[in-house]
C-alpha cells in the first residue's frame, strides 16, 4: 500500500465551467499553492482549451511543483454557446454526464484528495465527496449578499412574498431576507425569482443547491468583512464556518508582492484579449473615460445595444466599450454582427474592443467610472480600483449586487430594468460630473478597506491562514484513519 503521509495536503478544486467562476477559483488555487498545498484543478475540456489558447496558464502554474490541471467534459456539445439564457443548460448536462466521471476520477486520483473545494452551485460535487468520504468545502463565487438572498428564497415564498405579481409589483419591499428588510425590493431579488411558477427548474436549482450549503465543512466567500460584515453575520447563523478571504485578485497580488514575485498580467481569460485599448487609454486625460463591459455571458438585443450607444455618445464623455462577438442576439437567437454605425459613431471619443485586461483597465488613471453588469468579480475589481459604478444587471446574483452598490455601499448607481438613451446619458453625467466627488470619496474609502483586509493582520489575510491550517488538519486526520 502506498504511503502518502509525508506529502503536503492535496486539494481538488472544481469550478462551474464559466469565466467568472473559473477566474476566481484559479486565484484561490494559486493562493493555496503559495501556502504549500498541492492542488489538482479540474477544468472542463472546453474551457481548458480556451485558457491554453489565450493565456500562459500552463507556464504560470508550472512554478508550483504540486499543481496540476485535469480536465473533464461539461456534458454539452462542442457548438453549444454557453452564454445567455442557454447557459443554464450546463447544470443538467453536468449532473447527467459529468457526475459519474467525476466520481470515478476522485476514487482513482493518486495521491488521494484530502479535501475537495467544489463550486457551491454544483451540488453533485458535494454528493460525490460525501459518498466517497472526502471532506467538502464549498466556494461560492458570488457576493455574501446574493448568497444570503438565494438562501432565503424558501422563506420568501413561505411568507407569501413570491411570486411577483407583474411590473406594478416590482418595487414592493421584500422583508423575509434578514438584514435586508428595509431596502430589498422584488426587482432586487436574483433574476431566477422573476417567474410566476414557483416550481420553475432554474429557481428550484439555485434554491436547493444553496440550501445544501450547511452540509459542507465550511464555505469560502470572495468578500471581506468591512464590505459585507452584517450579511456574513446573518449567514453564520446557518453556516457557522465561513472563510471570507477576498478580494481574491488583490489578495493574490499582495501575496506575490510579499514574495517579490512579479504578478502575471495574463488573466485567466477564456477569450482573446485586445491590448490595444491600453495604448488608447494612455492617450486620454486622467479620470475622463467611462469603461463599459457587461461580462462574459450577457446577451442583449440590438435595440438595447443601440440605446446604450446613443446614451454614451450623447453624454459627450469618452468611453471604452467591450462588445463581445456574441454580445447581441436577434429574436430567433442568432447572433448579429456589430452594427457599422456603432463603430463609426465611436471614432471621436470611444474605443470598442472584443475583450480587455479588465483589472488593468480599471486600475488605469484615465478611468473615471464603470458601466457594468454587476457580476461579482467585476464589482470587486471596481471596488479595489476605487472606481464608481453604473449597474445594469443581467441575471442571477447581479440584481442583488447592484442594489448593494447603490443603496448600501453608496459607490454607484443602479440602472436595473431600464435601458433607454436618456437614462444612460443622465446616469453617466450623474456619475462623472454632477456627483463625481461624492462617489469618488465613497469608492476611495472602500478601496482602502479592501486593500487593508488582505494585508498582514487584515480580516481576509487571517481567514486565509485559518483555511490553510484547517486543510492541513484535514490532511492529518485522513492520514491517521
Amino acid at each position: 500500500m502506498e504511503n502518502w503521509s509525508n506529502s503536503p495536503p492535496h486539494v481538488l478544486i472544481f469550478p462551474l465551467p464559466c469565466q467568472g467562476h473559473v477566474n476566481s477559483m484559479l486565484k484561490l488555487a494559486e493562493l493555496l499553492s503559495l501556502a504549500g498545498i498541492n492542488i489538482t484543478f479540474l477544468n472542463s475540456e472546453h474551457n481548458h482549451k480556451l485558457l491554453a489558447r489565450y493565456t500562459n496558464i500552463e507556464d504560470r502554474f508550472a512554478k508550483h511543483p504540486g499543481f496540476r490541471f485535469q480536465t473533464i467534459t461539461d456534458g454539452l456539445p462542442l457548438d453549444h454557446p454557453r452564454s445567455g439564457d442557454q447557459f443554464m443548460e450546463i447544470f443538467d448536462a453536468m449532473k447527467l454526464i459529468t457526475k459519474p466521471l467525476f466520481k470515478k476520477m476522485v476514487l482513482e486520483t493518486k495521491p488521494p484528495a484530502n479535501c475537495i473545494i467544489g463550486d457551491g452551485v454544483l451540488g453533485f460535487v458535494g454528493d460525490v465527496a460525501i459518498e466517497v468520504g472526502v471532506p467538502i468545502i464549498y466556494f461560492r463565487t458570488v457576493s455574501a449578499c446574493s448568497f444570503w438572498a438565494y438562501f432565503s428564497i424558501p422563506d420568501i415564498i413561505e411568507g407569501g412574498q413570491l411570486p411577483i405579481r407583474g411590473n406594478e409589483d416590482m418595487d414592493r419591499l421584500i422583508t423575509k431576507v434578514p438584514g435586508m428588510e428595509t431596502f430589498l425590493r422584488c426587482r432586487d431579488l436574483p433574476s431566477f425569482c422573476r417567474v410566476s411558477d414557483m416550481t420553475d427548474p432554474n429557481l428550484l436549482l439555485v434554491m436547493n443547491e444553496t440550501r445544501q450549503s450547511p452540509r459542507a465543512k465550511a464555505i469560502i466567500l470572495n468578500t471581506f468583512e468591512d464590505l459585507e460584515g452584517p450579511i456574513l453575520s446573518q449567514i453564520r447563523t446557518q453556516c457557522p464556518k465561513i472563510y471570507s478571504i477576498g478580494p481574491l485578485h488583490e489578495h493574490l497580488q499582495a501575496k506575490l508582492s510579499a514574495k517579490n514575485e512579479k504578478s502575471c498580467q495574463s488573466s485567466n481569460s477564456l477569450r482573446e484579449i485586445d491590448r490595444s485599448c491600453m495604448t488608447w487609454l494612455d492617450n486620454q486625460p486622467e479620470k475622463s473615460v467611462l469603461y463599459v463591459s457587461f461580462g462574459s455571458i450577457t446577451v442583449m438585443t440590438r435595440h438595447q445595444l443601440m440605446e446604450f450607444w446613443y446614451g454614451l455618445v450623447n453624454s459627450k464623455k469618452r468611453f471604452l466599450w467591450v462588445i463581445r462577438p456574441d454580445s447581441m442576439a436577434t429574436k430567433d437567437g442568432e447572433f448579429e454582427k456589430i452594427p457599422a454605425e456603432i463603430e463609426e459613431g465611436t471614432k471621436e471619443r470611444g474605443f470598442i474592443a472584443g475583450w480587455v485586461p479588465q483589472e488593468e483597465v480599471l486600475a488605469h488613471k484615465a478611468i473615471a467610472g464603470f458601466l457594468t453588469h454587476s457580476g461579482w468579480n467585476s464589482t470587486l475589481e471596481s471596488i479595489v480600483a476605487g472606481v464608481p459604478m453604473i449597474c445594469w444587471p443581467y441575471f442571477a446574483d447581479q440584481q442583488v449586487n447592484s442594489r448593494f452598490v447603490d443603496e448600501v455601499w453608496k459607490i454607484g448607481l443602479d440602472m436595473k430594468d431600464r435601458c433607454d438613451r436618456e437614462i444612460v446619458e443622465r446616469m453617466v453625467s450623474d456619475l462623472m460630473v454632477e456627483r463625481r466627488d461624492v462617489f469618488l470619496r465613497s469608492a476611495t474609502r472602500m478601496a482602502e478597506l479592501s486593500r487593508k483586509s488582505v494585508r498582514e493582520g487584515g480580516s481576509s489575510y487571517c481567514n486565509l491562514n485559518r483555511l490553510v491550517e484547517d486543510i492541513r488538519l484535514m490532511s492529518v486526520r485522513a492520514h491517521d484513519t
